[in-house]
């Protein structure tokens, strides 16, 4: 079945030609594009900022705050577009991050970078999900498809500008640089939206469930603290960790119950009972364990192994950007040609895994032409059903609930990638504590986590080892390659499950208006009506 006209579709569904949706894009784009490079820029300068506050057992918080505020805050921020609408809220999240970030810039130790960091995942969170919903006020979900590239491209330019630009901050300007960055960025986005993005207006009187919300905040970061800090301030096994993830369950069981009980929910449990959306979730959750955990060590590997600065592992990173937006782009055209979606999710995850798989064979010595392809085949992975995810689930759900759905597949991705980059560092870290003393068996470098930390964290500190003592940067860059070959090796036994779950994802007919009822899993399209089986 073919589409209408691409010139006439926006016009016809939504009220806006596709020269206003490609203007209305720009304005979100520019604030997504604040929330995803704020995950990536700021790993560069670390050590920097632990250098001149004098503060380096403060150093993972610095991250683990804004990953806290940003997740747990996901879910209220679709939840609230839903009852308020979406234009006011989504400028109000720019204007958060910019608080944030003009207060991170400013800060004076690391207590208040710390604290300013989560200011700033406040409106990280808002920026993401909102994004996403808006888009699907705008945007029919049949050619939607068209303009998925766009979205997928700016991830997978965060990930390669992102320590571009921190590293030339850091080695020319001041750290302070990697936050001041994005107010002109943040403020030309809320001149773009507010000139030209229209919304319908929301005029229900509603209330938020400030104590579903409540125990939600605490039950998520009560378990992403102990995520974050187990392995590394405390042992897993230790009275601090398991009561923090006891406490985080029987936050989240409140939470439940209470969502059971309140007529204004902020996750409508009764989504669950459609498939396709607790399919999604899964794939969303399970990937993000495998795809953001993995990707978090990429330039870790390419600065210590490899030798590279940090501009230069930036760029080594761009054959996943190549691969994401290809991908990206091809598989959105052919959904809005088609309306056939079922398969990219399946294809993307088996990409994924085989990805993972090929990284998990990367030496010290490795030819970075194929480290490239490896992360090559990675990116053409999550091309294929980043957005597709997104896509599916906002078709399913009716237009009420557009917000809070499409916020859930962002909040589940989240927490996956929080609990992953955590749980694969473990495993990083864990093995590295076996691998050095293998090459290293007369050294003060296998004398403890400190010393291990320090190897990770200082690939400056590694590569002046060339020259001093080769033999001691031989052994530290083989067993920190080894190490990462086990935490890769780890990651595709998880990313297999996105596998499995990826096969219950059913076709279902894809909407050809914003408005329109959505056609739920348990009515799906027939291979007489839209050529799928």
């Amino acid at each position: 079945m073919n589409a209408a006209p691409a010139a006439d579709a926006g016009s016809a569904d939504t009220g806006f030609t596709h020269r206003q949706i490609l203007v209305i894009m720009s304005g979100l784009m520019l604030g997504m594009f604040l929330a995803a490079l704020d995950q990536t820029i700021v790993s560069t300068a670390l050590p920097t900022i632990v250098g001149d506050f004098h503060r380096s057992d403060l150093l993972s918080w610095v991250i683990t705050s804004y990953l806290l505020a940003s997740t747990a805050s996901t879910p209220l921020w679709g939840k609230a577009g839903d009852l308020y609408g979406r234009k006011r809220l989504f400028q109000l999240a720019i204007i958060v991050f910019l608080v944030g970030s003009a207060l991170c810039g400013a800060s004076q130790n690391m207590y208040e970078l710390i604290l300013f960091r989560g200011i700033q995942g406040i409106g990280g969170g808002g920026l993401i999900s909102l994004v996403f919903a808006i888009i699907g006020d705008v945007i029919s979900p049949r050619q939607r498809g068209r303009y998925q590239g766009y979205f997928g491209a700016v991830f997978g330019i965060s990930n390669v500008i992102g320590p571009l630009a921190g590293g030339f901050f850091v080695d020319n300007l001041s750290w302070r640089y990697i936050f001041y960055i994005n107010l002109p960025l943040g403020i030309l986005a809320l001149v773009v939206t507010n000139r030209v993005l229209t919304l319908p207006e929301r005029k229900r009187t509603v209330q938020i469930d400030w104590w579903g919300a409540l125990l939600l905040v605490a039950g998520v970061s009560a378990v992403l603290l102990a995520t974050q800090s187990g392995g590394k301030d405390y042992a897993w096994t230790s009275p601090q960790i398991v009561g923090l993830f006891s406490v985080g369950a029987l936050f989240l069981i409140g939470f439940v119950l209470r969502e059971r009980a309140t007529p204004e929910p902020i996750l409508p449990l009764e989504l669950f009972k459609m498939r396709i959306f607790t399919v999604s979730n899964i794939v969303a959750f399970i990937s993000g364990i495998a795809m953001f955990g993995a990707l978090a060590f990429l330039p870790q590997y390419l600065q210590l192994v490899h030798g590279v600065s940090a501009t230069a592992s930036g760029l080594l990173l761009l054959p996943l950007l190549v691969g994401l937006l290809f991908m990206s782009i091809a598989s959105g055209r052919y959904i809005s040609r088609t309306g056939n979606y079922r398969w990219f999710p399946f294809v993307g995850t088996v990409l994924v895994t085989i990805g993972l798989a090929l990284l998990s064979r990367i030496g010290a010595h490795t030819s970075l032409v194929v480290v490239s392809i490896d992360i090559l085949i990675f990116g053409a992975g999550l091309g294929l059903f980043m957005q597709v995810l997104t896509l599916v689930v906002q078709n399913a759900v009716p237009r009420q609930q557009m917000g809070v759905a499409t916020s859930s597949v962002t909040f589940f991705r989240s927490m996956g990638g929080t609990l992953g980059a955590s749980a694969l560092g473990a495993v990083l870290t864990a093995r590295l504590m076996v691998e050095l003393p293998r090459y290293l068996p007369r050294t003060p470098a296998t004398n403890g986590g400190d010393n291990v930390a320090q190897v990770i964290q200082s690939p400056q500190a590694v590569n002046a080892l060339k020259q001093t003592n080769p033999a001691l940067h031989e052994g530290i860059i083989q067993a920190y390659s080894h190490a990462i070959d086990t935490m890769f090796l780890v990651a595709v036994p998880i990313s297999l499950l996105s596998v499995v779950a990826a096969l219950f994802i059913r076709q279902v007919q894809l909407r050809d208006s914003p408005a329109a009822s959505p056609v739920t899993d348990e009515q799906p399209v027939t291979a007489e009506a839209d050529g799928v089986r």
